[in-house]
């Protein structure tokens, strides 16, 4: 007879210790990886729209400054897979490709730029047939089983913007790991909720928070594991 202990050491490596029949102790030590995030980000208004009646964002520019792009550059430079659903991708592919060559871009815009073309794009979509954005492909069914091996691979963390169908999807899944709700200062009245067929309670944690100076509140919340 023998046990087996699992050790962390600094969350970077995973000891596994093997006890046998003589108390001798075995040591195997070995490389902790960990999970990939996967986090959803997404401004808001006060009243709980993600967009306008007609999918416009033209309140959220209202407030937007360098200092929230900053904010927005570092998030997205943690990640490295981007999460979409169709007419998220749709509008995404019809602007950003032409945008990383912006003259008026300031630093922190052009780097964004940079990474939302470089990464890699996974669209979530029944009807799209091809892509026409680099470095993006398309998933048409097993959704949960591809994110779950999305999470397994090596990498950084996994980041959907937009896509409220496949949010709500994921989270009703348990799939969700984080959310970064950008909270803007406006009512717009009507629009596309962000949560709008959520079909039972269900728990965030709320464990961190960012002020901008035009407003705009970041509020990072995590899922409550039951």
């Amino acid at each position: 007879m023998h046990r087996v202990l699992i050790l962390y050491q600094n969350g970077f490596e995973k000891i596994k210790v093997i006890i046998n029949e003589s108390h001798l102790c075995l040591f195997q030590l070995y490389p902790f990886r960990p999970m990939r995030k996967l986090i959803v980000s997404m401004n808001m208004t006060l009243d709980g729209f993600m967009s306008g009646p007609d999918q416009g964002l033209d309140w959220h520019f209202t407030s937007w400054t360098e200092e929230m792009a900053e904010s927005a550059c570092e998030q997205l430079s943690k990640a490295d897979t981007i999460l979409l659903g169709r007419i998220t991708y749709d509008a995404m592919a019809g602007y950003w490709p032409e945008q990383a060559a912006h003259a008026l871009y300031s630093r922190e815009d052009v780097a964004f730029a940079d990474m939302m073309n470089h990464y890699e794009k996974i669209v979530f979509s029944k009807t799209l047939d091809h892509t026409i954005w680099s470095n993006s492909r398309v998933v048409h069914d097993g959704i949960e089983e591809e994110i779950n091996r999305l999470k397994k691979q090596p990498g950084r963390d996994l980041i959907i913007y937009g896509s409220g169908k496949l949010v709500d999807g994921l989270l009703q899944a348990g799939l969700v790991d984080e959310f970064r709700i950008w909270l803007h200062p406006i009512l717009i009245g009507k629009g596309k909720r962000l949560f709008k067929t959520a079909s039972s309670r269900r728990m965030l944690i709320l464990f961190d928070s960012k002020r901008f100076g035009s407003g705009v509140v970041m509020l990072f919340y995590k899922s409550h594991k039951q």
